[in-house]
């Protein structure tokens, strides 16, 4: 197996560079105010989309990248770890996921960085979030069935629709523009 960096140099320096990643990552979240939960809450509330313009803006980038890396023979896609899909217990996670981020203002790697910052918000949702992965690891023998229910393996786009990467990329290049335009002009109407 020819690994690939940060491991290439050992799992010390793996774990290094996550943690530089990390920081790096928390960092720009509060330099752009993804820190603060009133942005992040303003999606819910219709008055601040600069969360799904962000994400959706991250997530085309990192496609594109790997895509064009694959294409270029820089990377082999079928060494990238996709998530297992399990359908129902992760629409499920995704609806407590939402009411929690909706409730507390933050999502787990916001609230890190908004506790970073000293907000005390942030650190009551940190532990909530503890508390929560703990109650369900408590739980989980009553829950697996569920859990490991509905697997559809490494589900892509490209896999499930069974169309070529640079047409789902495309449409959703399109897609951004066409939503980032009207969140724009929403935003100014409010």
């Amino acid at each position: 197996m020819v690994m690939t960096a940060p491991l290439i140099f050992s799992q010390n320096v793996g774990l290094l560079f996550a943690v530089i990643l990390g920081i790096l990552f928390g960092l720009f979240l509060e330099r752009g105010g993804l820190g603060n939960p009133h942005k992040l809450t303003g999606v819910f509330y219709l008055t601040d989309f600069t969360v799904p313009k962000v994400m959706f803006t991250a997530i085309l980038v990192a496609a594109s990248g790997l895509y064009l890396l694959s294409d270029f023979g820089l990377l082999d896609m079928s060494r990238v770890w996709i998530v297992p899909t399990f359908f129902w217990p992760q629409l499920v996670g995704g609806a407590l996921f939402g009411i929690g981020f909706v409730i507390s203002g933050y999502c787990p790697g916001t609230a890190v960085a908004g506790f970073a910052s000293g907000r005390i918000d942030a650190l009551l949702t940190v532990v909530g979030i503890g508390a929560g992965s703990l109650l369900f690891a408590v739980l989980y023998p009553l829950v697996e069935g569920f859990y490991m229910s509905s697997a559809m393996g490494g589900a892509t786009l490209q896999k499930v629709l069974g169309i070529n990467h640079w047409v789902i990329i495309i449409f959703l290049c399109v897609f951004a523009a066409v939503m980032f335009y009207l969140m724009e002009r929403y935003e100014r109407r409010g």
